[in-house]
Formats: C-alpha cells, sequence, structure tokens
C-alpha cells in the first residue's frame, strides 16, 4: 500500500473497510490525490490507478472493487461478485467474502454496514435525497434479505459536508418538515432567510429510526478540510469545472 493513503477507519466496524480520504493519489489539477470517480472529467486511466491503489490497500485485485452508477435513489441492488456493468442504483450489500464493495460521494453521506453476526455487509450513497427516500432503510432490507439482523448491524456515516457549510433555501425546509414536522431539529438560521441542515444528523436519526444496533458518524467535513477532502459545493462556490469523488470500501 503507498504510505501516502489516508485511510479513515471505525472501531465500530469489525471487518476490513475505509473511508479514504483524497490523500495518496494520482490525480492532479482540481483532481489532486486520490479521484475514484468514473464519471468525472479525469483521465480515466490515472482514476484505474487510483482506484487499483484502493483495492490494494483494501487487499483484494482491482476487479473484486464494485460500484454502481449512483442516482440519488432509494435503489440496493445484492452484489455476488465482480460486475460486468455499473447498474443504476445507490447501495450495495453482499455476503460473499473478498467482494469489495465501494461508494463515491464529495459532501453525499458515504455510510458503510456490518452485521458481524450474519457476515453481512453493506454501503450505501446517501445524499439528501436519498436520506429522504429511503436509501438506508433499503440498504438494511437488503441486508436482512442475506440474513442479517438489524439489531445486530452497526453503520457507520464517514466524511460528509457538515452542518456548518450547508446553506439551504427555505423550500428545502419546507420538504422535510412536510415529511415530518420534528425534522426542524435538523435546521438553524443561517444569514437571511437561508438555513443550515445537518445532513449527517438526519442520517443518524433515520438509521436509529430504523432499528439498527449502533449508528455513528466519523465528524469529517468535506467542505471545511480541502486538503482532505472532495466537494461538490466547494467546486461549485470556486467556479471550478469539476470536482474529485471520494471512495468509501467495505468488505468481509
Amino acid at each position: 500500500m503507498p504510505s501516502t493513503l489516508e485511510i479513515i477507519t471505525s472501531p465500530a466496524l469489525t471487518t476490513p473497510h475505509g473511508f479514504f480520504t483524497r490523500k495518496g493519489g494520482a490525480s492532479s489539477g482540481v483532481f489532486s490525490g486520490l479521484n475514484c470517480g468514473t464519471g468525472s472529467t479525469d483521465q480515466a486511466e490515472i482514476v484505474a490507478i487510483n482506484r487499483a491503489r484502493v483495492a490494494g490497500a483494501m487487499g483484494v485485485a482491482p476487479l473484486a472493487l464494485v460500484t454502481v452508477h449512483q442516482i440519488h435513489s432509494a435503489t440496493a441492488i445484492r452484489v455476488d461478485g465482480p460486475l460486468s456493468d455499473r447498474p443504476q442504483a445507490d447501495a450495495l450489500v453482499t455476503a460473499s467474502p473478498g467482494v469489495l464493495l465501494a461508494v463515491l460521494t464529495a459532501d453525499c453521506q458515504p455510510v458503510l454496514f456490518h452485521d458481524p453476526v450474519a457476515g453481512v455487509v453493506g454501503a450505501a450513497h446517501a445524499g439528501w435525497r436519498g436520506a429522504v427516500d429511503g436509501i438506508l432503510e433499503a440498504t438494511l432490507a437488503a441486508m436482512e434479505g442475506l440474513g442479517a439482523s438489524r439489531s445486530q448491524i452497526h453503520a457507520v456515516i464517514g466524511p460528509s459536508i457538515s452542518q456548518p457549510a450547508y446553506e439551504v433555501g427555505p423550500e428545502f425546509l419546507d420538504r422535510f418538515r412536510d415529511e415530518d414536522p420534528e425534522n426542524t431539529r435538523f435546521f438553524v438560521n443561517g444569514p437571511g432567510d437561508r438555513m443550515l441542515f445537518d445532513l449527517p444528523g438526519y442520517g443518524l436519526h433515520r438509521l436509529r429510526a430504523a432499528g439498527v444496533g449502533h449508528a455513528e458518524w466519523t465528524g469529517h467535513c468535506t467542505y471545511l478540510d480541502p486538503a482532505r477532502f472532495y466537494s461538490f459545493r466547494r467546486t461549485t462556490h470556486a467556479g471550478e469545472a469539476d470536482y474529485g469523488r471520494l471512495i468509501s470500501t467495505i468488505r468481509l
């Protein structure tokens, strides 16, 4: 493993996993670092090098690293081995040892799941839309289909945009309030008519309400730490043409 890779882990997950930062990659320019996004305009061969480094760090061959075409949906799929294509979905689950599940993010929540008793893992990409529509619950249901039990599942949210950096408009608040009036607790006042939204707090609420045995956030903000993380919102504010994607992985 290249010594420059930086991998954030949680003691709550007792299986090989990692929330990778942007450090240690081969990309340059606005993508500088470990850009693993095949959907970015970065050079495809450089992205492949970065993903191979991730696979190597996780102890598998590059072909064992599985991602999907993320579309902010509530679709979770079962994976038993390498995929010949990238189906549209936003979460993956497996009970097959050696399959490295991975999701890509750049402010949205990467969420890794593990049931150590049943031997089932999952990975989800949960932006605000996916979280509202039920991607976290869909991941849990897919894991249950492989024999997992919610009360045994540990879920960890990785580096995501934090509340101080997530400014939204009143119509955004209205959508969450319409879903559940108690969702107003995830908002605080910002400048003018703007609000600040607590995405990881909302994610933790959904996970705990769904009955997971343990849920936590690593506490890292993608927007506020440009040296370590890519951020779609920071790129937008800076007027840059594109942005890198962070990768988060888990396997049995």
